[in-house]
């Protein structure tokens, strides 16, 4: 076997489809510690009752964008609304629908004959690929770690009121959200919905954009642009980029103009003394918050700019990536080659790369 994937979310789920396209789940070993690559994502969803996707037309796990789930939805609907919408990028699949073509995926991929239900703490380069962890050496690896841990601000971590977004929760009275992407809007939704005063914490006023990173980026062009950046324009771009964000329309507008004429919704800059406080911070950011990539770059000495490992635009580690084999970062991790790396569609761009490295080594 010449080719692993570590990490068994969904960013590895979506890479694992595209490898799929060309090579059998017994060629494709998968390391990771749930079998259900939904999982993290399921409970992250029903902790913040997301009931829509972020993402549009090719929002999906499967390794093209067509047929997607806008056509699933709109033979399941007897529509046309979601195909048409899909060609706008309007189209917004519930979480139920998403979650679904995840099971339909994992039944028909081969997923489960793949996965070798083992955690991965150390990938390192030896003669003919990368050793992991006693499992074997194998020559093309695909790391997809997930986000590192839950950001919680150090002056609220010992507040018995603080719970993360991401956990699972109720509301109380009252309510203060800290941060101010699509968790806090979506929480300052549900929280007033419960009946809750609501009142939200932010550094900066929220930016009102439809995807997580400016749909410039998700095309070649953007992208081009973005790979001639030098280093430290990169990392000052990515702050900018990924500032957190939600979408603009009227579905947040008009219940917090009308909780703010009811005195139910207010802004203010720092916690209070609500009952509860929940940070909607998003996750820590950099490497060094992830043992196996801290490892990784502790060992082989890797490039690092400002908490990312360095990488190639097709996400592989320009150290450790040759003509004969390749090492990968994939999700999160590969925010510097493709700055919606964290996206369904991040990972299938990786994927992609990932593949067709394979298809030219020579050793394959």
């Amino acid at each position: 076997m010449q080719v692993a994937v570590v990490g068994s979310g969904l960013a590895g789920f979506t890479a694992y489809q595209t490898l799929r396209r060309e090579l059998e789940p017994g060629e494709i070993a998968v390391f990771g510690t749930d079998d259900d690559p939904a999982a993290t994502f399921r409970r992250r969803a029903a902790a913040i009752r997301q009931r829509e996707m972020r993402s549009e037309s090719d929002g999906h796990c499967g390794p093209t964008s067509f047929p997607g789930l806008a056509f699933r939805a709109t033979v399941g609907r007897r529509s046309p609304a979601p195909l048409v919408g899909s060609l706008c990028d309007r189209f917004h699949p519930t979480v139920r629908e998403f979650l679904a073509h995840v099971e339909r995926l994992r039944a028909r991929s081969g997923w489960d004959a793949s996965l070798h239900s083992e955690r991965i703490e150390r990938v390192r380069a030896v003669d003919g690929g990368f050793e992991l962890d006693g499992h074997g050496v194998f020559r093309h690896v695909l790391v997809a770690p997930g986000h590192p841990g839950l950001n919680v601000p150090d002056e609220l971590r010992a507040d018995p009121r603080t719970v993360h977004a991401y956990e699972p929760h109720e509301y109380a009275p009252t309510v203060t959200v800290v941060g101010a992407g699509l968790a806090a809007a979506t929480e300052w939704l549900n929280a007033l919905d419960a009946g809750a005063e609501v009142v939200s914490v932010r550094r900066r006023e929220p930016l009102r954009r439809a995807l997580n990173v400016p749909r410039e980026y998700f095309s070649r062009r953007g992208l081009a642009g973005f790979h001639r950046l030098s280093e430290g324009e990169r990392a000052e771009r990515l702050k900018v980029l990924l500032a957190p964000s939600y979408p603009p329309g009227r579905r947040w507008d008009e219940p917090l103009a009308r909780a703010m004429m009811e005195g139910r919704f207010r802004v203010e800059v720092a916690v209070n003394g609500a009952r509860q406080v929940i940070c909607a911070t998003g996750f820590l950011h950099g490497f060094e918050h992830d043992a196996l990539l801290a490892r990784l770059v502790d060992e082989h000495e890797l490039e690092t700019a400002d908490g990312w490992i360095v990488l190639n635009f097709d996400g592989s580690v320009p150290a450790l990536t040759d003509a004969t084999r390749t090492l990968a970062l994939c999700g999160v991790p590969a925010q510097w080659a493709f700055p919606a790396a964290d996206t369904v569609p991040g990972a299938k761009y990786v994927a992609h790369g990932f593949l067709a490295r394979i298809r030219s080594c020579p050793t394959r």
